[in-house]
């Protein structure tokens, strides 16, 4: 055998077992990929970014709980109208997750969004029109025709006026960095899934289920579904 056909086929003995290669992976468990879970969820924040970029404006008329990956999707609407038994807020920040939309900083400001996922607290609907994170809080029995009678208000301008003033308000957001906190939110929901702390709260939720395991997440905040029984 010549030496370049013995140095081929040593070449070839190498890629066949080297695990890296595309195709050569053993099987069973993996580590963590980063760059497929960034694409795993980003096609979830593709979904919640339509809200966001259909030319029309859209409307998200919120009841009950409107939390975690529910923010993620409801923030991206236009305008948000909550029913006062409403309740927003990202527990997952306590641990195991980051918002992938980043949004909150963008509804919010810097303070209040700081205020709110450094602690997880749960926002009232009330206080969530208080503070800007949803437009207005109306009855619950009014709430869907409340929405709707503000969306046939929007309907009586032109097609083209709401296309227009949608794009101004959205580009200034999209001008201030957007795509990019949005990209940094999806890759770090990803880390924090997979922190010491964050596989932890997973074990723990395998032990004793997920309910308890959000349970003894939220019990030192009294919030949530910890919330004192009335």
């Amino acid at each position: 055998m010549s030496p370049a056909a013995s140095d081929a086929g040593r070449t070839s003995a190498a890629q066949t077992k080297a695990p890296w290669i595309p195709g050569n992976a053993p099987a069973g468990k993996r580590a963590w990929d980063s760059v497929a879970d960034f694409r795993m969820m980003g096609r979830f924040v593709e979904t919640y970014m339509k809200l966001w970029y259909a030319r029309k404006p859209t409307i998200a008329a919120v009841q009950g709980w409107c939390i975690g990956g529910g923010t993620d999707m409801v923030l991206c609407a236009d305008q948000i109208i909550a029913a006062d038994d409403a309740s927003f807020g990202y527990p997952p920040a306590r641990v195991w997750g980051t918002p992938t939309t980043a949004m909150w900083v963008y509804r919010l400001g810097a303070e209040l969004a700081k205020r709110y996922l450094l602690t997880g607290d749960e926002i009232p609907a009330r206080r969530a029109a208080e503070i800007g994170l949803i437009l207005e809080v109306v009855p619950a029995d009014r709430l869907l025709a409340h929405a709707t009678a503000y969306a046939e208000r929007m309907a009586r301008l032109p097609l083209n006026q709401l296309v227009m003033l949608k794009l101004l308000v959205n580009q200034t957001v999209e001008n201030m960095g957007f795509a990019s906190s949005r990209m940094l939110g999806t890759l770090f929901d990803g880390i924090a899934r997979h922190t010491q702390e964050g596989l932890d709260f997973v074990d723990r939720a395998q032990e004793v289920g997920f309910r308890d395991a959000v349970r003894e997440r939220d019990d030192p905040f009294g919030d949530y579904g910890s919330k004192p029984k009335r």
